[in-house]
């Protein structure tokens, strides 16, 4: 609900500068040139983790699959094994996308998003009707010590604020915008739940933060999610990094820029260093609740609340709206806080 308020007070800001057309130009009004260059490099470190995440994702999900796959040398003895073996893999397997200059064709496959969710959910019942059943393994329901956690990882389900206001633009009847934004919220919110319920009811307290990895590879639904699971990484891995290889590319000296070269070359600096980054940090959970506690919190919450109270001048007369944009803006700050520290104990711990 409150990123769903936060995605229309974007609009309001839109609405109220019409010269305004993307995320940073909505800051950069607000705020100055300056923040629009902190804004710029939070929201493009934010997609290169989410790309990281997926490397990882599809790694850890191969190793699932096949757990006793390694790399050997003539000798015999084992180079590489686990999960490690899978990440160089999964970088072969992304390494063609990532030297596409079109990615018009990855573009129409990752349409296939919502589908893919809806699969993975259907997959996921099957799983729990046919074999696994829905009963509670002995936890408690309510833990207040992971609700920081929690609370990041369920933030990280509801990024995208940064891509709304170009779509808005891009829209042929704005008008429909908001009921767009609803329904969107609304799916993404009822899948969530949906699968965290059903997490729940099949593992416990021991579902994995990828509930995937908690499946039994023997049976044809489970199969099923994990590999449209692994689908989703090798599509949108480009897609991810276009931007942040985009942004590279424009502080490059000119002569360098719109080169094809200079472009592949980028984007395999940034496929080598994602690739490294996976293979010695292969946290997840981590990874998503540093991405959930700081970068969403960020652009979903506090800068969404900031710049409309600021380019609408609501601060200038008390008003429901102003005390709700403030409270969302409080829980932002506290969600932040709390899910950061948390994130950084369980590192320390692991």
């Amino acid at each position: 609900m409150m990123t769903c308020y936060t995605g229309m007070l974007l609009k309001a800001c839109m609405d109220a500068n019409p010269s305004l057309t993307t995320y940073l130009d909505i800051v950069e009004r607000a705020f100055g040139n300056k923040w629009r260059i902190i804004a710029s490099m939070f929201l493009n470190t934010e997609l290169y983790l989410v790309a990281l995440s997926l490397m990882i994702v599809e790694s850890e999900n191969l190793h699932k699959l096949f757990p006793t796959f390694s790399i050997k040398h003539g000798g015999g003895a084992t180079i590489i094994s686990g999960r490690k073996t899978f990440v160089l893999i999964t970088a072969c397997i992304t390494l063609p996308t990532m030297l596409l200059t079109d990615l018009s064709i990855l573009s129409y496959v990752s349409v296939m998003g919502v589908l893919s969710s809806l699969l993975i959910v259907g997959s996921l019942i099957s799983v729990g009707i046919s074999k696994v059943g829905f009963h509670a393994q002995g936890h408690q329901l309510w833990n207040m010590s992971g609700i920081p956690t929690a609370m990041s990882f369920y933030i990280f389900c509801f990024a995208g604020h940064a891509v709304l206001p170009s779509i808005y633009v891009s829209m042929r009847h704005r008008q429909q915008f908001i009921k767009v934004l609803m329904i969107s919220f609304l799916l993404t919110t009822t899948t969530c739940l949906v699968i965290a319920v059903i997490g729940y009811l099949m593992y416990g307290g021991g579902v994995q933060s990828q509930i995937t990895l908690n499946l039994p590879t023997s049976e044809a639904g489970a199969k099923v999610a994990i590999y449209t699971l692994l689908l989703i990484p090798i599509t949108r891995f480009a897609l991810l990094v276009t931007p942040v290889a985009s942004s590279i590319e424009g502080h490059l000296p000119q002569k360098y820029q719109n080169r094809s070269l200079i472009q592949r070359a980028v984007r395999l600096v940034i496929l080598a260093s994602s690739t490294l980054l996976a293979y010695f940090f292969p946290y997840f959970e981590t990874l998503v609740g540093i991405l959930g506690s700081i970068f969403i919190v960020l652009a979903s919450f506090l800068l969404p609340c900031a710049c409309y109270i600021k380019l609408t001048h609501s601060f200038r007369t008390w008003s429901c709206k102003l005390v709700a944009t403030l409270a969302i803006m409080v829980f932002g700050v506290l969600a932040g806080v709390l899910g950061t520290y948390t994130t950084i104990v369980d590192l320390v711990n692991h």
